[in-house]
């Protein structure tokens, strides 16, 4: 439960400790979100290579299929116009676009750096 609470909180994999996102970004504002280079209580380094959060695009967009599919079926309770639908899914994935990055970061560094902690 511990590794599942940090990867919500957005905690280092190492130590658990540190935060791996210095900003959270704001859709709104046109921000994405900015990654820390490495952790500010065990110095990990997160990206591990270049290209090391290419994989976390797939799991963005598993997510971001889970919620349109929820959205679709939680609308079709309340409208059947299909212009309605389609633009109310296109909202809510805008305005769900950074957290999608934010978690799907956190699942592939879970993933791959996850359960090495030391301290």
């Amino acid at each position: 439960m511990s590794t599942f609470i940090d990867i919500i909180t957005e905690k280092c994999p190492v130590c658990g400790k540190g935060h791996v996102f210095a900003k959270k970004g704001n859709p709104l504002l046109f921000q994405m979100p900015k990654m820390e280079t490495n952790c500010t209580v065990c110095g990990h380094k997160f990206e591990r290579e270049p290209g090391y959060f290419f994989g976390s695009m797939f799991v963005s967009y598993a997510i971001a299929v889970a919620e349109m599919i929820a959205v679709f079926v939680i609308m079709q309770f309340f409208t059947t116009d299909f212009a309605t639908l389609v633009t109310t899914i296109a909202i809510l994935s805008v305005l769900f676009s950074t957290f999608n990055f934010r978690k799907s970061r956190m699942l592939w560094i879970y993933m791959f750096d996850g359960g090495k902690r030391s301290l």
